[in-house]
């Protein structure tokens, strides 16, 4: 876990400093000491789904079970995206191949396990707060596209595929959609067989800790 941390550290690192830079309008109620410290935390939570994000990926890395990535442009095709939005429930069985484009979709973490050769994809949020309708149908329908994706998007990539699936980490445990499509950050360990979320509560001590400090500077 040591070389993990000193991997990941650098990320937290780098948002204090940006945090430290960030302009802010004093708040004619607030006053420059608290609107400050508004101004730095509301920055936070917004970063902070990228720390976890990262450390999720960097943990899994260090598994010789796993193959671990990212893909920021996973195509969605035509076909998936109707099927997603006209028959969710169709999409629970059915497979397409993968490499038409109709639109794409950021994939936080997509995990290969060489041990019964399963491909999962996530999307990763802090799931500390709700969405809208309109929000939650939106996450919904990418999460199917990618489920019916994403067994062929593996094959193109030269992996032996058994099983694949697509899912979202709500990792404080307001769940927006609901099992079987998310997780939470308690449900990690069992999930991946791997010590995952003592590992990232080690690194979100040490971005609490940092982020203390910066708010305590006069």
């Amino acid at each position: 876990m040591a070389t993990y941390v000193e991997t990941v550290k650098p990320v937290v690192d780098k948002t204090i400093l940006d945090l430290s830079r960030r302009k802010f309008r004093p708040d004619p109620i607030g006053g420059p000491r608290y609107s400050r410290m508004t101004s730095i935390i509301s920055s936070a939570y917004k970063r902070h789904g990228q720390i976890i994000e990262r450390a999720l990926v960097e943990r899994l890395k260090e598994s010789n079970r796993f193959q671990v990535w990212n893909d920021k442009e996973f195509m969605i095709s035509p076909a998936a995206h109707n099927l997603a939005t006209n028959n969710p429930s169709a999409c629970l069985k059915a497979t397409l191949p993968y490499g038409e484009k109709y639109r794409s979709c950021q994939v936080d973490l997509i995990v290969y396990d060489f041990s019964d050769k399963s491909l999962r994809s996530y999307e990763v949020k802090r799931g500390n707060g709700d969405f809208d309708a309109g929000k939650q149908r939106s996450i919904l329908n990418d999460l199917l596209a990618q489920h019916v994706l994403l067994k062929s998007y593996g094959e193109m990539r030269g992996l032996a595929v058994n099983s694949a699936e697509a899912k979202i980490i709500f990792y404080y445990g307001r769940r927006s959609i609901k099992a079987p499509f998310s997780l939470i950050g308690a449900e990690l360990d069992a999930h991946f067989k791997f010590d995952v979320y003592g590992a990232v509560e080690v690194i979100n001590d040490y971005f609490r800790e940092k982020l203390y400090g910066l708010l305590e500077e006069k």
